[in-house]
């Protein structure tokens, strides 16, 4: 609903994974993460020409852990508006 009522230019979608596969693991996952969502978005009105998407693996994580520890919160897709 946000990206009708504002004027914008592109959605960004980054996914992003905990540290607990592999470098490439998480890399694939956190922009199999960032598709799902965009997806939704698209399923709810938004052009997909108006998204960008972004996998950052486990390189971004919202709580440093050591390798190996599972983090909930690293396990996230962010959406933003510009």
């Amino acid at each position: 609903q946000n990206s009708t009522r504002v004027q914008l230019t592109q959605i960004e979608v980054a996914g992003h994974a905990d540290r607990t596969g592999t470098a490439r693991y998480n890399l694939g996952l956190s922009r199999k993460r960032a598709e799902n969502v965009a997806a939704e978005l698209v399923r709810n009105g938004v052009p997909r020409n108006a998204i960008a998407i972004q996998a950052y693996g486990d390189s971004r994580p919202l709580v440093p852990t050591a390798a190996g520890v599972r983090e909930p919160q690293n396990r996230r897709v962010e959406i933003v508006l510009r």
